[in-house]
């Protein structure tokens, strides 16, 4: 249940601030890329979310950061963000024409800053929650 819950807050989680980024917030900097689709598969996004939220839900269940502390959950969490985000930020500037290359990186890495401060907080609270529905 805990790993269920932890799934749904990532998906959750994640497209409320990416969509908020890319759609109301940022969308005349996205508009502004030459290689985005009009028409986002939203299917693959999904999939992407539910992969990661397990990945995320696994090593926080099974590592030191499930201490029963909130910043556990947000350390692990700002961690395993740094590695999405550095190639969001990082890797697609060096492959794709990136028009404005600072503001690719500032917007990436806010978004990515809230997006995975809610995630650990999400974390903490489907892993806290299941685990006391148990007792």
């Amino acid at each position: 249940m805990k790993h269920l819950l932890a799934i749904l807050g990532y998906v959750v989680g994640t497209f409320a601030v990416q969509a908020t980024s890319h759609f109301a917030i940022f969308k005349a900097h996205y508009d502004a890329m030459p290689f985005t689709r009009p028409d986002p598969i939203f299917a693959f996004g999904i999939a992407s979310m539910i992969i990661q939220g397990a990945v995320l839900s696994y090593i926080y269940s099974c590592s030191q950061f499930n201490s029963g502390k909130l910043m556990g959950a947000i350390t692990l969490a700002w961690l395993i963000g740094a590695v999405l985000v550095s190639y969001e930020a990082l890797a697609e500037v060096a492959k794709y024409n990136i028009p404005d290359i600072a503001s690719w990186i500032g917007v990436e890495v806010l978004s990515g800053a809230v997006q995975f401060t809610l995630i650990g907080i999400l974390l903490f609270f489907a892993h806290r929650f299941a685990t006391r529905g148990q007792d």
